[in-house]
Formats: structure tokens, sequence, C-alpha cells
């Protein structure tokens, strides 16, 4: 259990290390929604190395959404702009949430976007 736990604290101060550059990177605003509010590093893959392409900064809320907290419908539509992000935790990470949304112009919007071919595939058979 120590081993497991040693490994999160140093993953938590390697995060805690790159929050300034998250911070100067992101305008000191939520990377997906443009908040101010409750701003913390966001990690899309736990499991995997950390760098600057796999954090964002977020704000509770879309920290929130990220998790899987359902959405309103209307507050997604604040989030479509970070699809044309070039950071995969922006860009990837709110088409995530907007497919698990369901709603009827993510797919356009998912299409019209700057991911990569292959992961807006993967993507759009989820909806």
């Amino acid at each position: 259990m120590a081993k497991g736990y040693n490994a999160n604290q140093q993953r938590l101060a390697d995060i805690s290390a790159l929050g300034k550059q998250l911070a100067k990177r992101a305008g000191f605003r939520c990377e997906w929604c443009a908040s101010k509010d409750d701003l913390r590093p966001w990690d899309q893959h736990p499991g995997q190395e950390i760098t600057e392409a796999t954090l964002a900064l977020l704000c509770q809320r879309c920290r929130a959404l990220a998790d899987g907290t359902p959405a309103d419908p209307n507050e997604l539509h604040t989030l479509r702009n970070a699809l044309w992000s070039d950071i995969p935790a922006i860009a990837e990470g709110v088409a995530t949430v907007l497919v698990r949304s369901r709603q009827p112009w993510v797919r356009e919007a998912i299409e019209e976007s700057l991911l990569d071919e292959a992961i807006k595939t993967r993507l759009l058979a989820e909806l």
C-alpha cells in the first residue's frame, strides 16, 4: 500500500511542479470555459506519463464534467471553443464531455474541430 501511496504522492508533486506553466499557458483561466474560479490542474490520462499536453487547468465545474458529472445542455455550448485547442488535454477532454452529452450539435462541432482524425473517428463512433 505504501508503494501506491508514494507513487501517487510523487505524481501529485509532478503535476504541481507544472502548475505555474499551466497557469501562464491558460492566462489564469479555465482552459475549457474561461472561468477564473477554483482553478486546478486536471490530469487527462492518470495512468500515463505527465506532460503539459496531458494536463489542463480547469475550474471546479469543468473538473466535475471531466469526471462524469452530467451537464446542463445549455452550459455545454460554452465549452465548444475548447475544441480548437492544439493541446490534447483541452480539445480531447472537452470533446469527451460533449460526446457524453449526446447533444445533436456535438457531431458537427467535433467534425469541424482540429482534433486528429483517428480521435474524431473514435469519439464520433460513441454518438
